[in-house]
């Protein structure tokens, strides 16, 4: 297999974080801006908090407890957790100076930003790996990724666009996070014989794993609370759950 088709696969893949992105064209009626953004909000924290759990740490745990014995590789994984929990605090002191018009939203969608460029990286790392070696199954992989990718480009774009006013800001960083993927492509293809093992890939899941449960618990979950929308809380979790579903028993 060569390497041009699993790269443009696994791009493909991560770049579809850009369509979800497209929200932020639809033309809203002011009335209706923050039960947009609550249903968006909600949507987002639920597939980040479901990734999390369904895929993340149940594909991690089990690497690392047959890598290591089970006292130490819960230890282990319990310590790489509390490291990413740490981690959303550290960031966040970091980009404050950085916030502009509502602050708040604006921070969301950094913090949601980071938090999938690390997510993104091992799932391309994947993705390239698994079409190198078969192609049909990069094919089915990367379709899953791209139904969790588009609300993944939602959770950054809506919160950075209404807190700056910028489609052109809010479309880059949702582009900048699906880049991630092609670069953990690059990364397969040019390091993976010499540094890239199973267990490191594990690790890594984890702590993404912990940032992003974190994030939607301590930021995304509290903002959408703000808006006092709700109906539309449920309904963001809904789709968001319905949406997980699909992806955990169709792919």
């Amino acid at each position: 297999m060569s390497f041009l088709m699993p790269f443009l696969i696994t791009s493909i893949a991560g770049l579809s974080t850009v369509l979800g992105s497209f929200v932020i064209f639809f033309k809203w009626n002011r009335e209706h801006i923050n039960k947009f953004i609550t249903f968006c909000l909600s949507f987002s924290l639920t597939i980040m908090i479901g990734i999390s759990i369904t895929e993340l740490i149940p594909e991690a745990s089990f690497t690392i407890l047959t890598k290591f014995k089970l006292v130490k590789g819960i230890l282990l994984s319990l310590f790489i957790f509390g490291i990413g929990i740490l981690s959303i605090y550290f960031i966040n002191r970091k980009i404050e100076e950085k916030g502009k018009g509502n602050f708040d939203l604006y921070r969301v969608g950094i913090l949601s930003m980071l938090a999938l460029m690390l997510h993104n990286l091992p799932e391309g790392i994947v993705t390239f790996l698994s079409s190198y070696q078969d192609i049909h199954l990069g094919l089915k992989i990367s379709i899953a990724i791209m139904l969790h990718n588009i609300p993944e480009g939602i959770s950054i774009a809506v919160p950075i666009y209404y807190a700056t006013g910028s489609k052109k800001e809010a479309v880059k960083k949702t582009f900048l996070s699906g880049l991630a993927e092609p670069l953990g492509a690059l990364l397969a293809f040019i390091f993976l014989r010499r540094f890239i093992t199973q267990t490191m890939i594990s690790f890594i899941l984890i702590f993404v794993a912990g940032i992003m449960i974190t994030l939607a618990i301590h930021e995304l979950l509290p903002k959408a609370l703000d808006y006092h929308e709700n109906k539309y809380i449920l309904l963001g979790s809904g789709v968001g759950v319905l949406l997980l579903l699909v992806n955990l028993f169709i792919f």
